[in-house]
């Protein structure tokens, strides 16, 4: 074919070029019909998927003002132990966080006897300094820190605001 092309003249090229637009032109309307029909549902899959997110965290919210769910300071005092990955938490505005510092492969909390800090991977070491009249927090900064999954942002709040909930079966 590129040796057939090569041997026409420059009038027969742009006919071959202006034919090949002309039976272009209804493909492409057609498929800017089909880009603008998929470009709706997306939209409509979109508000979806935001009314259902709103709705599960007004769910969530609700259920913890209603007790539902402990607060850090309530799964610690009781519980001996188990894991903090086997929970989700989130704050009192139903944000999901992570317990630590961000980027940390594994969840933990910190505990002050005012002087020194300790960190607690797991509710049992949790529980033990908790036994041993240590308090969620730093040195002069009592709380819990927290940070956002899949950002570098972390902060320190009150232990009652952030909520904990168990983690689905095969959810991480």
């Amino acid at each position: 074919m590129a040796e057939e092309l090569s041997s026409l003249d420059d009038a027969e090229l742009e006919r071959r070029v202006a034919d090949v637009r002309e039976r272009m032109r209804p493909v492409e309307q057609q498929l800017l019909a089909l880009r603008g029909e998929r470009d709706l549902l997306l939209t409509e899959r979109r508000r979806r998927d935001r009314n259902a997110h709103r709705e599960s965290r007004a769910d969530l919210k609700a259920a913890m003002r209603e007790g539902k769910f402990p607060t850090v300071a309530e799964l610690v005092a009781g519980s001996q132990a188990g894991s903090l990955e086997d929970y989700a938490f989130n704050l009192k505005t139903g944000g999901e966080v992570r317990l630590g510092y961000p980027g940390a492969r594994s969840q933990s909390l910190s505990f002050t006897d005012g002087v020194q800090v300790a960190q607690a991977g797991d509710l049992a070491a949790a529980a033990r300094l908790y036994a041993a009249g240590w308090e969620l927090g730093g040195p002069g900064r009592p709380g819990v820190r927290v940070n956002f999954p899949g950002t570098r942002q972390e902060r320190l709040v009150s232990a009652d605001e952030v909520f904990a909930r168990p983690r689905a079966p095969g959810t991480a």
